[in-house]
């Protein structure tokens, strides 16, 4: 069977991430795939909604598939990586600029890739059962497909530690983050998406959506926002350390297991994200960084020890935050030439996102 399925059920087109042992993970012909089938929709008079949901019980989907970016970057010249993360990076923003509702259930695990094909849609809809992650730090690399742009417009400094930590949340933090628009139990999954063959999405929206349980980010907003807005890692980590709160501390040693360099570059990443002008200069950011980490040590090594090997005992190569230097950062923002994505050429204006009213205000 495909590893995309498609379906159309009255009003309503569906794309099902269909690897369910790899929770969906995303490889490059399942993400050409859904961009083709993109394109026919939009064009087709009889679709009026879009809908992404994954196979299994499991989740949305892991995110990309890494172990083909770790085969590359060991033994490949990193073309074929650079190639996926092209067209995938170029789906997140043609999802953004959809111009029908584009409805994503992020149910279950939605991490990293996962979080690009359903977070910059116009409908995202979590679950009591949704663990929303940007782990990237943790195997080397740095959060991508928008992920920093939306991770930037995060209120406080939540995006922050979620970026550099690469914690898991769930439903209400979600929609706190401007991760996620509307909670909606599991058990209505099926329900919302029989009725959204008939109905137009708010119609179908209002029978279905409910509160969100209580989150955990909202008590934490004293001490995220205290310590995140400093200048460097090194910073951050001390002021978490000498935070009286646990749940400080506790943030502090993950950032000590994560990547030095990968931390280092996600911090900057992330700066320059809430001084870009659109997702598509992201993008354009995210691409350089991500295609400069395949020359890296901390990529390849940080993928065997979470995913190929599973020991979980990644060796970083620097090993410390103080042996990264501004050059060593400085490095992963060069740019690429004829590599670049190209998606928002300098002069020309970037079509208005879904969302793009509210990351005004939020900027504001």
């Amino acid at each position: 069977m495909s590893d995309v399925l498609l379906h159309t059920t009255g009003r309503a087109a569906h794309i099902t991430l269909n690897r369910p042992k790899a929770i969906n993970a995303l490889s490059h012909p399942m993400v050409l795939r859904i961009a083709e089938a993109l394109t026919a929709w939009e064009h087709d008079p009889a679709v009026e909604t879009v809908v992404i949901t994954g196979a299994g019980e499991r989740g949305l989907c892991a995110g990309g598939d890494i172990r083909a970016v770790h085969d590359d970057a060991r033994d490949g010249d990193g073309t074929a990586a650079a190639a996926f993360w092209y067209d995938e990076y170029h789906l997140n923003a043609r999802i953004a600029r959809y111009p029908k509702p584009y409805v994503a259930i992020m149910d279950g695990i939605v991490m990293g890739g996962g979080v690009g094909v359903s977070a910059h849609g116009s409908v995202r809809i979590a679950t009591e059962r949704s663990r929303i992650a940007m782990p990237e730090t943790g195997i080397g690399f740095v959060p991508d497909v928008g992920g920093t742009r939306l991770l930037a417009l995060a209120p406080g400094e939540l995006g922050t530690h979620l970026a550099l930590t690469g914690a898991q949340i769930g439903a209400a933090d979600a929609l706190l983050c401007g991760l996620a628009d509307h909670f909606m139990p599991s058990g209505s999954i099926r329900p919302f998406a029989d009725d959204l063959a008939e109905l137009p999405v708010p119609e179908a929206l209002a029978r279905h959506v409910r509160s969100a349980p209580e989150g955990e980010l909202a008590g934490h907003r004293a001490w995220i926002d205290a310590c995140y807005p400093a200048d460097t890692v090194e910073e951050i980590v001390q002021r978490l350390s000498a935070h009286g709160d646990p749940a400080a501390k506790q943030a502090a040693e993950t950032l000590l297991t994560r990547s030095p360099t990968s931390l280092k570059v996600t911090l900057k990443s992330l700066r320059r994200a809430r001084r870009l002008g659109s997702l598509e200069q992201v993008l354009d950011q995210e691409y350089r960084v991500s295609c400069a980490t395949l020359a890296t040590h901390d990529l390849v090594e940080g993928i065997r020890a979470q995913v190929v090997d599973k020991d979980r005992d990644p060796h970083w190569s620097p090993a410390t935050l103080a042996e990264v230097t501004d050059a060593d950062v400085d490095r992963f923002f060069a740019p690429l030439g004829e590599r670049e994505l190209g998606l928002a050429p300098p002069g020309r204006a970037a079509p208005p996102t879904a969302h793009q009213a509210r990351d005004e205000d939020h900027d504001r």
